[in-house]
């Protein structure tokens, strides 16, 4: 098993993750927002989102998902919000939303995407996972990949990635329905690996399955580093946050055990967050180093994966929902309109800052 690491965040009072608290709590202040940083070595490149959830980057363009519904196009200093057709009607109740947002691999000839959100009809709440293309600055739904993904206000899970292996990557949550994260028939509480065709890959560890990894509680960051190995980051039961080296078929334990815990069968995280919470979202890989967002520790948090320690290096500006690293540049959004911080002039807002400035 492995050695977890010991606690030595500074005790982060009452703001919003995923934690059992939270999803009975809004209207919390802002962590932070009389201490911010005096050096401002971020900048910003865009002002007045909508809590927006992914961001994602083709050459100089960026595209963030926005969880009402919409897609912002920043494109030379140029904000255009776009919108979204979906077919099925978009629930956004607490968690739910537009959430993961991925662009195709050949996105410059097909103007096509992938897209997870979350909508409500007569057997229940689900989210699913589709292909959108844009035309005429419009996103329109256009094939199925996979539905009646589990879904509920809470614990959505949401994220999307394609891998180095081509394929595409899902974070399931558990939806509120603890059970399901052990039961492998369910793809809630799950990582999931599907063929850009919407088919299951013949490789997957559980057979006819999209089941990648399983026992998750709520994961909402994938990453790989250099070496194509996966990481994934998932939110505890109101602590216990986990970073977890991620493996085909294997057993990460929720609801049986958390954090520090261990058991036979069963993964132990490579880093935890013990009894204080971050609440961790988008992730991304640099340099032998996971940067991770942190909604509830209102942080950019920096996993060293050589020496298993951990820092902040983003701090002051509210929840942060997800990253992108392109070159030496740390890109990353805040989320404080979602509903559970305390929004300050022109939030939300997408920044840059050079990892060079964080050492």
């Amino acid at each position: 098993m492995k050695k977890f690491l010991a606690i030595f965040l500074l005790a982060i009072p009452l703001i919003a993750g995923c934690s059992e608290n939270e999803q009975q709590t809004t209207g919390n202040v802002r962590e932070n927002s009389v201490d911010e940083p005096k050096n401002q070595r971020y900048e910003v490149l865009a002002e007045n989102l909508e809590a927006p959830w992914s961001i994602e980057k083709h050459e100089k363009t960026f595209y963030l998902t926005e969880r009402p519904g919409t897609i912002v196009k920043i494109e030379n200093g140029k904000i255009d919000r776009q919108s979204v057709e979906l077919k099925k009607e978009l629930s956004t109740v607490s968690e739910e939303g537009q959430m993961g947002f991925v662009l195709a691999p050949d996105f410059q000839e097909s103007n096509l995407a992938y897209a997870y959100y979350t909508f409500e009809d007569s057997s229940g709440q689900f989210n699913r996972i589709v292909t959108l293309r844009l035309e005429d600055n419009v996103w329109k739904e256009e094939s199925l990949l996979l539905d009646k993904i589990p879904g509920n206000s809470w614990h959505d899970g949401g994220r999307l990635k394609i891998g180095p292996d081509g394929k595409l990557y899902a974070t399931a949550g558990d939806a509120y329905d603890r059970d399901l994260a052990q039961d492998t028939t369910s793809l809630g509480g799950k990582i999931l690996r599907i063929n850009l065709d919407g088919s299951i890959p013949n490789d997957n560890p559980f057979p006819n399955s999209y089941v990648y990894s399983y026992g998750h509680r709520n994961p909402q960051g994938i990453t790989w580093s250099s070496d194509e190995t996966l990481y994934a980051g998932e939110h505890g039961n109101d602590a216990n946050d986990e970073i977890n080296r991620i493996e085909a078929g294997q057993n990460y334990g929720w609801p049986i055990i958390e954090g520090h815990e261990e058991q036979e069968g069963m993964v132990s995280p490579q880093f935890t967050s013990g009894e204080e919470t971050w609440a961790p979202s988008g992730m991304d890989y640099y340099n032998e180093k996971l940067y991770v967002a942190a909604l509830r520790g209102s942080a950019v948090l920096e996993f060293d994966l050589e020496t298993g320690e951990y820092r902040e290096v983003i701090t002051g500006l509210g929840r942060i929902r997800d990253v992108l690293i392109e070159d030496d540049s740390l890109y990353f959004i805040s989320n404080n309109t979602d509903g559970r911080g305390t929004p300050e002039e022109n939030d939300d807002k997408l920044y840059r800052v050079s990892l060079s400035e964080l050492n």
